[in-house]
């Protein structure tokens, strides 16, 4: 049988090659005339030339959409997604545990409800005038459905009503051709993947891997019911004895705690990622990639791309006040570990479901461009310092319901090969 392979970029010729000398290096008459014969009856039933005279016809070489190894690989598509809809969660246990204690009262008042419309209608534009620029630079975005998210659904262990699909990074992670759809620790979001959906199936008819990872029952097992938090002290004093508002009573984990730097992955165990789905993506990743575990003194961990963004080969964006208790590990690797500014996004914005240090959570378009806040000059600087062009683009408003640039996209295919960065 022919076979057709996706191939990556920068490594078409030597796949091409690879490809058609396997088929001819051990090519016999009847492996021929068995190729051929599936063509018609009438042509099986005459006579074969020899060998030497058959033409074979080169294979279509078919380039699969879907192509990602690292965070800074020149960008050519990428899934940006829609703020539109967007309802703010119920305040659920493992809701309380992400949020911080001053947004209690607005998640007890509109738990459930559409985010505030005006700020919902600006948060909407800022995304539009975000993809009009990618688009200006050269790169093809996807959006998922629009979706009516104030729909509530049940299941054998819970009941709740739906979020969003404004944060692709979330739920997608490529790796290498395939697209992996995390299982996600929210009730929430149980139905998030939805909206992604009609794209990934494009993709999988292309050519693209698609593999969906077991989902959790999200019953009220997965989460510590009473989970002890009143102060930001309460936070660091469990985040530093391991202890977080998801058990381990079955694989959980989100894409946003992942980050990747070709053969080598980066995950933090935090309030929706567990062990068990840090160890059901080493399994399913090995042998050709290895997960790593690092951690944080973070009182909130949940995503990692606001506290460690790989942004070059060997080079990272540290946040200072959440420092990596493993960063020496780095260091003798050889990488460059960059602190970035204080964020300068004023106390009195509403930061719903982060933190400041949504400025770091940046957008690699090549190794030497980067979608950045137009508002954080201070981190414009360390960029042009270390030789980046920085594409400012204000989305200040889209912050608010939970990431930046890199939160709100998926890189479906960056120009690259798969290599090591970290030895």
């Amino acid at each position: 049988m022919l076979r057709v392979r996706c191939l990556r970029g920068g490594s078409r010729g030597a796949e091409a090659a690879h490809l058609i000398g396997a088929m001819l290096g051990r090519a016999a008459t009847g492996w021929v005339q068995r190729a051929f014969q599936s063509t018609s009856s009438s042509a099986a039933a005459q006579p074969r030339p020899a060998l030497a005279e058959e033409h074979v016809t080169e294979p279509v070489l078919q380039e699969c959409p879907v192509c990602a190894y690292n965070e800074w690989d020149p960008l050519e598509e990428v899934i940006v997604g829609r703020a539109e809809n967007a309802r703010v969660p119920p305040f659920t246990v493992e809701v309380k545990a992400n949020t911080y204690e001053k947004y209690w009262p607005f998640y007890q008042k509109y738990g459930g409800e559409a985010f505030p419309k005006d700020h919902l209608k600006k948060a909407v534009a800022e995304i539009e005038e975000m993809c009009n620029i990618l688009h200006h630079e050269g790169v093809t975005v996807r959006r998922p459905e629009p979706i009516d998210w104030s729909f509530e659904y049940t299941t054998p262990d819970f009941k709740s009503s739906g979020m969003y699909a404004a944060m692709p990074r979330d739920i997608l992670m490529v790796v290498g051709n395939e697209i992996i759809e995390a299982p996600m620790a929210w009730r929430a979001r149980f139905f998030e993947y939805r909206a992604y959906r009609p794209l990934i199936k494009e993709y999988f008819k292309k050519g693209a891997k698609w593999t969906t990872a077991p989902k959790p029952t999200m019953a009220d097992e997965l989460y510590d019911q009473d989970y002890p938090i009143r102060t930001v002290e309460d936070r660091h004093k469990l985040a530093a004895e391991g202890k977080f508002v998801t058990t381990e009573h079955e694989p959980c984990f989100d894409a946003a705690d992942f980050i990747r730097a070709g053969r080598d992955l980066f995950v933090q165990r935090s309030q929706v990622t567990n062990f068990l789905g840090i160890e059901w993506m080493r399994r399913h990743l090995a042998p050709d990639y290895k997960v790593h575990i690092i951690s944080f003194k973070d009182p909130n961990p949940m995503h990692i791309d606001a506290t460690f963004n790989i942004i070059g080969p060997g080079l990272v964006l540290s946040n200072p006040d959440r420092p990596c208790h493993q960063i020496e590990m780095f260091k003798k690797a050889g990488w460059t570990i960059v602190k970035p500014p204080t964020p300068l996004i004023p106390d009195d914005h509403p930061l719903w479901m982060s933190s400041k240090w949504l400025s770091m959570n940046v957008l690699m378009l090549d190794e030497k461009r980067v979608m950045v806040d137009a508002n954080e000059t201070s981190i414009h600087k360390m960029f042009e310092n270390l030789g980046i062009k920085t594409i400012k683009v204000s989305i200040r408003h889209a912050n608010s319901l939970g990431g930046g640039f890199h939160c709100w996209t998926t890189d479906v295919r960056r120009r690259g090969t798969l290599q090591s960065y970290f030895h």
